[in-house]
């Protein structure tokens, strides 16, 4: 396969320049209708927005252009078979879930995983032994888990149908997955993970390798987070015997659209090429940023930005594309850190109570970087930051939800979370007030979208005190009637 081709992109681009007359959708006919205002930002994205005609293959039955890019994706990344994603990873993370288990089956999770894994959890009626996070003690934030426990788990559960980890974290903290593959292969258990990530992963050696080199069997990448590809694009990567392939395909056709996005698969097809063909130097050109960007924050003792410590051991790995920082002094929280940058210009990832996060890529420039760091530096003198004494943080353990390291199984079946729809079953309450209730609803700080507390989980003292910190700092809710979090839902039987 010729690596400088993009099939799927110059296809498209061809069916473009013989300028046939459409009698097909979308609608707009190639953006024809465009205002002025509108054919600014739309008419060239418009201009090869397709649909299944006679030359552009179809994803669900890809055996052209389609199946060619997918199968250059596969080369690329490492994959023995490529699916394109339009729907984002977590129409990955549903597809993965609902080709290995069925109803009432168990699969070993990661307690900190994203929503979406929940939700497959729900529409496969299974059930999860979840396994707690490492949380490092420097930052308080929740890390990966114990290989050990992973083999604990599997131990005690041996009818389950595989692991399925979320790595790196939001914040680019990641875990040795191949000692995790090594265990889940052991007990013949296929190993998912949710790499939404680190789509960039191996392509560089100041970056940690990629799940699929460490020997997972089905890794979800993100293209669209950490490389080029347009938002909501992503691919799943497959390897080995252990995933069944044909019931995957058929699981993807079921949950991705009918109609899927030719720009955003064009935008996968151009993502794949430029890391075939420049991914190391593109990579270097955006670390050489993040360089940058470091050695002008040095001067800049108000602020810490997290690095691998040598003692920590909650996490093997730290992305370096990804870069948190605090205000060590203690005068801003993150949030309001963040409002701070975004007042400057430079608008972030996200915030937690504490920190920033920053999100690099290999698309990053220098100009990028100064201007950052020209922000921090406004900051500092606005709020007299370095005539403050930095504080020593430690995590407060207090507040931090304390999980158990492997969980009995907790059932996920979607029927039974039908009685939400009979209100009177529920009662509204505030958050302090609900402590050892279970919750009627799935609580998450979004971003980076991992649920608190899941729906029909007791609400214990700690994790109202972390939900009350949070709320207190500025935190924004999903899943919550309350997106402020001064009341939650509760099922009032429980009690």
């Amino acid at each position: 396969m010729d690596r400088t081709h993009a099939p799927l992109f110059e296809k498209m681009v061809s069916h473009y320049r013989k300028k046939h007359v459409s009698f097909h959708v979308p609608g707009h006919k190639s953006g024809k209708p465009l205002m002025t205002e509108e054919a600014e930002f739309f008419s060239g994205i418009m201009s090869i927005d397709y649909t299944e005609i006679t030359g552009l293959d179809d994803l669900h039955h890809p055996d052209g252009v389609i199946l060619e890019a997918q199968r250059l994706a596969a080369e690329c990344f490492g994959a023995e078979k490529t699916f394109f994603l339009v729907n984002g990873s977590t129409v990955g993370n549903l597809a993965m879930i609902l080709t290995v288990c069925r109803r009432n089956d168990i699969l070993i999770v990661q307690r900190n995983v994203h929503k979406s894994v929940i939700h497959g959890l729900m529409l496969a009626g299974a059930r999860a032994v979840f396994l707690s996070p490492r949380w490092d003690e420097e930052t308080g934030l929740a890390a990966g888990v114990r290989p050990e426990d992973v083999d604990r788990a599997l131990a005690a559960y041996p009818e389950a149908k595989g692991v399925l980890l979320t790595n790196p974290n939001y914040y680019g903290m990641g875990i040795d997955i191949s000692a995790v593959a090594r265990i889940a292969h052991h007990y013949g258990k296929p190993l998912l993970v949710d790499e939404a990530h680190g789509a960039h992963f191996g392509f560089h050696p100041d970056v940690p390798p990629s799940a699929l080199s460490c020997g997972a069997d089905a890794v979800v990448q993100s293209t669209h987070k950490m490389l080029t590809a347009m938002t909501m694009g992503a691919m799943l990567h497959v390897q080995g015997e252990r995933i069944d392939r044909n019931a995957l395909s058929r699981n993807l056709s079921i949950l991705q659209s009918s109609s899927p996005s030719y720009p955003i698969m064009a935008s996968l097809d151009l993502a794949r090429r430029t890391m075939h063909m420049h991914g190391r130097e593109r990579l270097s050109e955006g670390l050489a940023a993040v360089h940058a960007f470091h050695q002008r924050m040095k001067p800049l003792s108000c602020f810490r930005i997290v690095r691998k410590a040598p003692e920590t051991s909650a996490y093997e790995t730290l992305d370096p594309f990804k870069v948190t920082v605090c205000d060590a002094t203690g005068t801003l929280s993150g949030f309001a850190l963040q409002r701070e940058l975004e007042r400057f210009g430079c608008m972030v990832e996200m915030a937690d109570a504490r920190h920033v996060l920053l999100v690099f890529s290999l698309a990053s420039e220098m100009d990028d970087a100064e201007r950052l760091a020209s922000a921090f530096l406004r900051i500092s003198r606005q709020f007299h930051l370095q005539k403050k004494e930095n504080r020593r943080f430690a995590a407060n353990r207090y507040s931090i939800p304390q999980y158990t390291a492997i969980s009995p199984p907790v059932s996920f079946d979607l029927h039974s979370f039908s009685e939400t729809a009979s209100e009177e079953k529920i009662r509204t309450v505030r958050l302090e007030e609900a402590v050892h209730a279970r919750s009627a609803e799935m609580i998450v700080p979004y971003p980076p979208g991992i649920p608190v507390v899941y729906q029909g989980e007791v609400i214990t003292a700690e994790t109202a005190r972390y939900l009350q910190s949070l709320a207190e700092a500025g935190a924004k809710f999903q899943g919550a009637k309350d997106p402020r979090l001064n009341t939650v839902a509760v099922y009032d039987h429980f009690q």
